[in-house]
C-alpha cells in the first residue's frame, strides 16, 4: 500500500514545473520531525517554569538529592 501512495504522489510532482517541485520538496522537507537534543529538550521545558519555582531549588539538589526525594542524611 505504502508503494501504491508513493508511486501516485511520484507521478503527480513528475508533471509539475521546477519552480513547483522546489515548493513541494520544502513542503515535504517541514514535514520531517524535527531531530532535537535532549539538552534542546530541556531547555524548552525549562522556559514553561516560572522564575520564582527555580529559585527554590536548593543550592545543592544535586549533591543531596536522595535526601530531598527521600529524606535520606544529606551528604
Amino acid at each position: 500500500m505504502l508503494t501504491d501512495v508513493t508511486e501516485k504522489i511520484a507521478g503527480k510532482v513528475r508533471v509539475l514545473s521546477d519552480e513547483q517541485k522546489e515548493k513541494v520538496l520544502e513542503f515535504v522537507e517541514n514535514l520531517e520531525p524535527q531531530k532535537r537534543t535532549p539538552w534542546q529538550i530541556w531547555q524548552e521545558h525549562l522556559k514553561n517554569i516560572p522564575e520564582e519555582e527555580l529559585d527554590k531549588i536548593p543550592t545543592d539538589a544535586s549533591q543531596n538529592l536522595d535526601h530531598y526525594l527521600y529524606g535520606a542524611p544529606k551528604k
